[in-house]
């Protein structure tokens, strides 16, 4: 455990000494671990307009990404498990491709077609439906994962026996008994948004991994700097998920009040 906490610690130690200790490299030391700290070089980037332009990008396409990866997977899988379940393996094997696919294979083939859709992939937000494919493994799983904990098929009866429709069992018996996964999901595809570099890069968008990238020239520890600012900022989304994820469980049987909601909306 202590190896591999420190297999993953040290190196980010390393960064965050180079970006944020304003002593040369060859200056470093442990005489020297204490000296000149400082945010300059991340700070100097955050005033630049076009470090502003790419982290407003950045996160329209989280935001669309994530929306509209839930409004496709959560009632697909739902409807997967209820009534196609011998169509699960083969579901499970799809969203299994873009590991074994790289990123680099799908820009390849979007800048085949890229000459006939020029007025789809013109936008920025043209980026969002392969972000949606990038995450397909993670909120997928995440999702599956969450329906499989449910007795599903007795709620949805014991809804539709109370009188609600489809669209009032999604919202309000099932959803709430997925809140967990979903914000897994949602946490897992931002996540995926704020590190994706290839296609952005290929197909010339100013998101936040490209402008990092391209910052590296002119101030190298600014662009670390923000590499790492980043890192920082993802974690803490998974430490806040596992926060409202221990609070979920110690909550009452949101079973109980679900069906008691779909109860007081049909009556």
């Amino acid at each position: 455990m202590l190896f591999c906490s420190l297999f993953f610690l040290l190196p980010l130690l390393a960064m965050a000494r180079f970006s944020l200790q304003n002593v040369p490299v060859i200056r470093l030391g442990w005489s020297t671990l204490l000296d000149k700290w400082s945010l300059s070089g991340v700070t100097k980037a955050f005033g630049e307009q076009e470090f502003r332009d790419a982290l407003g990008l950045s996160v329209k396409l989280a935001a669309g990404t994530v929306v509209l990866t839930l409004g496709l997977l959560v009632p697909t899988a739902i409807w997967v498990h209820l009534r196609l379940p011998r169509a699960r393996a083969f579901i499970e094997f799809l969203t299994v491709l873009p590991y074994v696919i790289p990123a680099i294979a799908l820009v390849a083939g979007i800048k085949v077609i890229q000459p006939h859709v020029r007025w789809f992939l013109n936008s920025d937000l043209s980026l969002i439906p392969f972000y949606m494919v990038l995450a397909l493994p993670f909120t997928y799983r995440s999702i599956d994962a969450g329906i499989r904990a449910l007795d599903l098929r007795t709620l949805v009866d014991a809804s539709r026996g109370l009188g609600a429709g489809w669209g009032t069992t999604l919202r309000r018996a099932l959803v709430p008994n997925l809140r967990t996964a979903i914000l897994s999901s949602a946490f897992l595809t931002t996540a995926v948004v704020l590190g994706e570099y290839t296609i952005a890069n290929v197909l010339l968008r100013d998101t936040l991994p490209t402008f990092t990238a391209m910052y590296r020239g002119p101030e190298p520890q600014g662009s670390y700097g923000l590499a790492l600012l980043t890192l920082v900022a993802t974690t803490m989304l998974f430490a806040l998920l596992s926060v409202l994820t221990r609070a979920r469980r110690g909550s009452a049987d949101v079973t109980s009040v679900a069906l008691a909601a779909v109860k007081s909306e049909t009556t």
